[in-house]
C-alpha cells in the first residue's frame, strides 16, 4: 500500500502541474488568429488528450524513481518534464513560436533518449512513453507548421 502512495506526489506534480500551467496559459484570441495547418486538431481535444498523457507520464517516472532514483534515465525524466512544463509559457504566455518550437524539439529529444535509457532498466516505463513521444512528435510538426504559416 505504501508503494502506491508515493505514486501520488507524481500524479500530483505531473497531471496538477501541467494542468494548472495549461489553465494559466489558455490559447485565447492571439491563437485564435493564426494561421494554422489543415492538420491543426480541435481545441478540445487538447485537454484530454494531455491529461492522459500526463497520467502516463507520472506513472513512468514514478515506476522509475522506484527501481533507479539516480539513473540517467530518471534525469532524463525530470529534463522531459521541464521542457514540457516550459512550452506552453513561451508559446502561449510571451507568443514566441520560433523559441516554443526549439523547446518542443529538445523535449521529443529527450523523450527519446527516456525512452532507449528507460528501456533498459524498465521496459514498462519505457512503454508508457510511446503515445507521449508520439504526440510530441506531433506537436513539433504542428509547431513547426504554425511556425512556417505566420
Amino acid at each position: 500500500m505504501r508503494r502506491w502512495l508515493s505514486l501520488i506526489p507524481f500524479l500530483l506534480l505531473v497531471v496538477g502541474g501541467g494542468l494548472l500551467i495549461g489553465w494559466l496559459t489558455l490559447p485565447g484570441a492571439w491563437y485564435a488568429g493564426l494561421n494554422k495547418p489543415a492538420f491543426n486538431p480541435p481545441n478540445w481535444l487538447f485537454g484530454p488528450v494531455w491529461t492522459i498523457l500526463y497520467v502516463l507520464v507520472a506513472i513512468a517516472g514514478w515506476r522509475l524513481w522506484q527501481v533507479a532514483p539516480r539513473s540517467t534515465a530518471m534525469k532524463l525524466w525530470w529534463l522531459q518534464l521541464a521542457l514540457n512544463f516550459a512550452w506552453s509559457p513561451v508559446f502561449f504566455g510571451a507568443h514566441q513560436v520560433g523559441l516554443a518550437l526549439a523547446i518542443v524539439a529538445a523535449l521529443l529529444a529527450a523523450i527519446l533518449a527516456f525512452l532507449a535509457a528507460a528501456w533498459r532498466t524498465d521496459r514498462t516505463s519505457a512503454l508508457l512513453f510511446l503515445p507521449y513521444a508520439a504526440w510530441v512528435g506531433f506537436a513539433t510538426a504542428l509547431n513547426a507548421a504554425i511556425f512556417r504559416l505566420n
